[in-house]
Parts: structure tokens; sequence; C-alpha cells
């Protein structure tokens, strides 16, 4: 089973160079599934063909906003509601996770209540997760029929199901502590908080990244139509 990868971002030069790009971490997330994998940079207009390139979707994070006046973005929205009207399975993650909502009818802003950054405890309609994250924007009012099954005081719709469609989540299953520590110390400061960055470094730890892999292997596997 082929999994497309959309880039929408990279992380700091100096990370990258040492923790590999963000293909990379999702592939090291979901191994053992049986997967291949593919990725475009549709953050650098490339893009697929077509939705039938692969037989599920899997769209990053980014330093952007959906709402950025990015020719990209407009591009990868429709590129999701025709996965979707392909019966294409599409997962999410943060940017991700904001596009695909933006996409389909809802509502992403920025947060006023600020950042999330490293270990986030959620409640999902599994159980409790603690999570990695890294985001200000979040979605505000999810499309119409989507589900939300992840959440906490702080993002009231930290993950979303589209039942037969897609899924997606805010958090960061595939960043690892190192990948958190990393972004503190060459992107964050200057933009968030330092008492906040401080508070993440110290709680670093615990994050179930592979509760969420898990899922989005399953959720792939369920729904994908497998091209011969």
């Amino acid at each position: 089973m082929k999994i497309g990868i959309l880039e929408c971002g990279r992380p700091p030069e100096v990370l990258g160079a040492k923790l590999g790009q963000y293909p990379s971490m999702f592939i090291r997330l979901l191994d053992g599934n049986g997967f291949t994998f593919q990725s475009w940079h549709v953050e650098a207009m490339e893009f697929p063909g077509n939705v039938h390139d692969a037989d599920g979707w899997l769209i990053t994070g980014s330093r952007h906003g959906v709402y950025d006046d990015l020719p990209f973005i407009a591009r990868l929205e429709q590129f999701i509601r025709d996965a979707f009207a392909a019966n294409v399975p599409v997962v999410g993650v943060c940017f991700g996770h904001q596009a695909m909502a933006q996409a389909l009818g809802g509502t992403v802003a920025k947060y006023q209540g600020g950042w999330a950054v490293g270990a986030q405890d959620y409640s999902f309609d599994t159980g409790p997760l603690r999570l990695n994250a890294w985001h200000q924007d979040q979605v505000i009012t999810p499309p119409e029929g989507a589900q939300t099954v992840g959440w906490n005081a702080f993002c009231a719709h930290a993950a979303l199901l589209y039942p037969g469609h897609g899924f997606s989540v805010q958090a960061h299953p595939e960043y690892s502590d190192a990948v958190i520590k990393g972004l503190i110390d060459h992107r964050g400061r200057g933009v968030v908080p330092d008492a906040l960055l401080d508070r993440a470094e110290t709680e670093l730890g615990g994050a179930q990244g592979d509760v969420i892999a898990a899922r989005i292997a399953a959720f792939f596997k369920e729904h994908a139509q497998v091209q011969a």
C-alpha cells in the first residue's frame, strides 16, 4: 500500500540535517505497517498528477498558516476535496489538520489563548493521550460532518474524523522530544514566549505518538482502495 506524503514545510535547516525532513519523520512513525512511501514538496508547488497516485495521502505540518496567501494552499485544498470525492483517504497533521478543515468549509484562526508547545494532555474518544504539539493556529469551527474525536481545554477540536474519508490531528505524533527541543532552540526563541518554551523543555517526555501512528495506519488500511 502506497502512502503519498504532501510536504507543506520544512524544519529549520540545522534540525533537518540532524533529524531529517518531515517525510522521513512520518516514515519512521509508520514503519512496520507494510506501507511504501513517496513524497511531494507541495510547498514548492510540486504536486502529484492526480489523487490516485497513492492509495492514501498524509499532509504534514508547516510554519505557514492555512489562511496565508500562498499559491500552494489553494491547490492543496482542491486536492483534498478531490481526494474526498474520489474516496481516497486523507490524514492531516497540524497544518494538514487545519488545511483539511478549511478546504471542507471549517474555520481556522490564530488562537487568542496563545501557543501550545511540547507535551500536551488530550482526551480522545479512545481515552487520554499525551502528545507533542507546536501550534498557535487551530480549528475553531469544524466542517459539517466532521466529528471531534480529540480535545482539551486549550484546543477544542484537537482531532477530527471525517467518516470514511479522513482523519486529522492538531498535535505532532511524528515529533520526538529531540524535534521539540530543536524547535525550541532554532525556531521558538523570539516567536513563542520564553517562559512557555522553558516550561515545555522541562516537561518533555511521555508522548504517545505510537498510539496515533497505529490509528493512522488502521485508518489507511480500512479505507484505501489499493490500486492493482
